[in-house]
């Protein structure tokens, strides 16, 4: 039992379709919407964590690198009282400690080594941005060099760690004089 459908009855029920079709076209759009969004914020998420994550690499790099140089900078006062302490036993012709005093030291350099600190050069001209100048003495070298290193300095990649301290050559004069070169006062 079909029954056929009147012209009127096929009109109506093709504007009815029509009208479900626009409904849900509009609905898919709305829906495609949302999708837009919901992929927008996802996007937005997912690159502020990526500079979370940057940032957060970045800040833990430079705390240990802070904290290596914290660390650095406290050993080099012990490393200058195992090389005083090595001269003096050196000195009093003691072989054993010096031998035991120098292998402790030898040690502790290595350590700061492989750490990344390197002593300071210092022959040649002085420079300000390594070196430190405790005194001009008269000398036969050129003015503003290096002639005596009175305590060595370190740095640990680009950061100095402890500036070198030395005595330069001044012209001709009479004796020891406070260095200026450094442009700092200077209290030890």
């Amino acid at each position: 039992m079909t029954s056929k459908l009147t012209k009127a009855e096929l009109v109506l029920r093709v504007h009815e379709l029509e009208r479900q079709l626009a409904e849900r076209t509009q609905r898919l759009e709305e829906i495609e919407g949302e999708r837009q969004e919901y992929l927008s914020d996802l996007q937005r998420i997912a690159a502020e964590f990526e500079n979370f994550r940057k940032r957060s690499a970045r800040d833990r790099k430079t705390f240990l690198s802070r904290a290596n140089e914290r660390f650095a900078r406290e050993l080099l006062p012990v490393l200058d009282d195992l090389e005083r302490a090595r001269e003096v036993a050196c000195q009093r012709d003691d072989g054993t400690l010096g031998e035991g005093v120098s292998l402790v030291e030898r040690s502790l350099r290595a350590l700061l080594t492989k750490e990344g600190v390197e002593e300071i050069d210092t022959d040649g001209a002085f420079d300000p941005h390594v070196h430190e100048a405790m005194v001009a003495q008269p000398s036969e070298a050129a003015e503003g060099t290096v002639i005596q290193v009175l305590q060595r300095g370190y740095r640990l990649g680009d950061v100095i760690l402890r500036p070198a301290r030395v005595a330069i050559a001044s012209a001709g004069g009479n004796g020891d004089q406070d260095a200026a070169p450094s442009g700092e006062e200077q209290g030890g």
